[in-house]
């Protein structure tokens, strides 16, 4: 996949540029991801600690949240807990990138309040996907 063919193809139909809070306890895997979305034309904000997330979703009100499950500080599940449990935080969907793989993992993501789920190693056709279905979801993309 050309990586500006996101960019070119939906960056037009935005409502306004989509800001994308990113947390993973792994340096590489952080900036790697945040690189990516940003090559996709969307503003990034960066943690490598879970216990920051919540105080960063307040401030910055982000559109969507890329966690990871397991993080070293903190717990991703008590991470989506403060999130969904907060009146500031509770309607910013939460998509987990996680190396957990299996279809148990996965059923069990989304019941501890996950929106969606995509496993590392990922596509960038799959992140492609999954990002643009989540925002189109919360009304960021304007009918075409």
């Amino acid at each position: 996949m050309n990586m500006e063919s996101f960019r070119h193809k939906h960056q037009h139909l935005w409502v306004k540029q989509p800001l994308i809070l990113v947390v993973d306890d792994d340096e590489d895997s952080l900036l790697l991801l945040s690189q990516i979305l940003k090559v996709f034309g969307f503003a990034c904000i960066n943690t490598l600690q879970g216990q920051t997330v919540l105080n960063l979703a307040k401030r910055y009100q982000p559109d969507l949240i890329l966690l990871d499950v397991v993080l070293r500080d903190i717990s991703g599940v008590e991470v989506i807990q403060q999130l969904k449990q907060h009146p500031q935080t509770q309607a910013i969907p939460v998509i987990a990138v996680t190396a957990l793989a299996r279809v148990e993992d996965r059923e069990q993501i989304l019941q501890l309040g996950w929106d969606d789920y995509i496993s590392k190693p990922y596509t960038l056709e799959g992140l492609e996907g999954l990002i643009y279905r989540t925002l189109n979801q919360i009304g960021f993309y304007q009918a075409s």
